[in-house]
């Protein structure tokens, strides 16, 4: 039989329960291995009651002392009920100098206080009793959330100005820096909001043009790493010159905030062509252009592509690598078997190779043919590359790239580059 004796206006600050006529505090803490929330009890005295009952600040201080020994119990482990009835007394019953004593000898939960309306300031001097004079029994789990990001930042050496703060705020990372970045212009206070704005608008203008391009190598929805490194690059140089003052932590919450964004318009929108980025191709004719190309990958899935249908090849081909491109599958063929040439993008080696039919098989005779190779710089270069062959095949290849026909040759040109 289990009856509530004494509960509080928030559920979760530990009730006193009586069951099978024993004097118990019961409380929620910690999860089981189904993440659903464990509950501990163990037994208390009459006298334990009468001061929960009257003093909050007492009462708040003995919860922050129980929960660490339930997050000791773990997932399936008991509560150390002799560990937690030691704390009753030494909590409930000695004076304000003992329990501050008391305290300094414990670990105890300071965020669950510091919710409750406890005075950092005190807390941090060791006065535990004294800083409980304010408490509520309602929590604000926000102002624990800042005095912990504050703590971490502090630990780092990074102290934070009015400024600083107001732009974390601006941009949601204040109390989790793994958030992703966003504009809130309600959170910062109105009248550092123009500073703020000043700062964005120094990044917004160092970015101006920029964009970041995808990467099918890294899935549908990937973006290009090189891309946002150069436009991070720019937004810090541009915000550290024009607001010196400001730390590391705020330049880099902008610096990531323009380069999300960046990133999500491209995300958001469908796989680009990049015929204009490579150039113009013009003097190799209409008739150079591809009209029939076989898309394979490592796994020997392909995918063919014809000459008039709603997408380029080179569409075409990003999205057939963006769908199948894995850390086990990075090896892709663009083959156009009417002319006898193709392309392989090897992903994991940064290289491409160029293959073209010198003669054709006859009689049973394998046919030959020759292979070049060539390094890649980056999705960009890959982009490139394969705009440039399916706009003009492997002849329009030779003005891009130090082609290379000996492997053994180009292995050593791969392995320096890498050095």
């Amino acid at each position: 039989m289990r009856d509530i004796v004494f509960t509080r206006q928030s559920g979760w600050i530990p009730n006193v329960i009586r069951e099978d006529g024993e004097l118990k505090l019961t409380l929620g803490a910690g999860a089981d291995a189904n993440h659903d929330p464990r509950t501990f009890t163990f037994p208390i005295g009459e006298a334990h009651l009468a001061v929960i009952r009257e003093d909050l600040a007492r009462h708040l201080l003995l919860w922050s002392a129980v929960l660490p020994l339930c997050d000791a119990a773990g997932t399936r482990g008991s509560l150390d009920e002799t560990a937690a009835v030691a704390l009753l007394d030494p909590i409930l019953l000695a004076a304000p100098a003992d329990v501050d004593a008391f305290f300094r000898s414990i670990r105890w939960d300071r965020g669950r206080l510091i919710a409750h309306g406890a005075d950092i300031d005190l807390l941090e001097r060791g006065e535990v009793c004294a800083a409980m004079r304010a408490a509520t029994e309602t929590s604000n789990g926000k102002r624990a959330q800042e005095y912990h990001a504050n703590r971490r930042r502090a630990e780092r050496g990074t102290v934070l100005g009015p400024l600083d703060a107001a732009i974390l705020k601006y941009t949601g990372q204040y109390l989790h820096g793994a958030t992703v970045p966003r504009r809130m212009p309600g959170a910062v206070d109105p009248a550092l909001l123009p500073e703020v704005m000043c700062v964005i608008a120094a990044a917004e203008q160092a970015c101006a043009g920029m964009r970041i391009g995808r990467d099918p190598r890294r899935g549908k929805r990937a973006t290009d790493k090189r891309d946002w490194d150069l436009m991070a690059t720019a937004v810090d140089g541009a915000v550290r010159r024009a607001h010196p003052g400001l730390v590391d932590d705020a330049v880099r919450t902008v610096s990531i905030l323009m380069c999300s964004e960046a990133a999500d318009r491209s995300k958001s929108t469908p796989m680009e062509d990049d015929e204009e980025a490579a150039g113009d191709h013009a003097e190799f004719g209409e008739s150079a252009r591809k009209t029939i190309l076989s898309f394979t990958d490592d796994k020997g899935v392909e995918k063919k592509w014809l000459k008039g249908g709603p997408r380029t090849a080179t569409v075409e081909f990003w999205e057939f690598v963006g769908d199948r491109s894995a850390g086990d599958n990075e090896v892709f063929t663009i083959e156009d078997e009417e002319m006898g040439e193709g392309i392989q993008l090897h992903f994991y080696a940064d290289s491409i190779a160029r293959v073209t039919t010198v003669r054709e098989g006859r009689g049973g005779s394998d046919p030959e043919y020759r292979v070049e190779y060539s390094l890649v710089d980056g999705i960009g270069g890959y982009r490139k590359l394969v705009s440039v062959f399916v706009r003009g095949g492997c002849a329009a290849l030779e003005q891009h790239g130090s082609w290379i026909s000996d492997a053994a040759e180009f292995e050593r040109a791969r392995r320096a580059r890498g050095r």
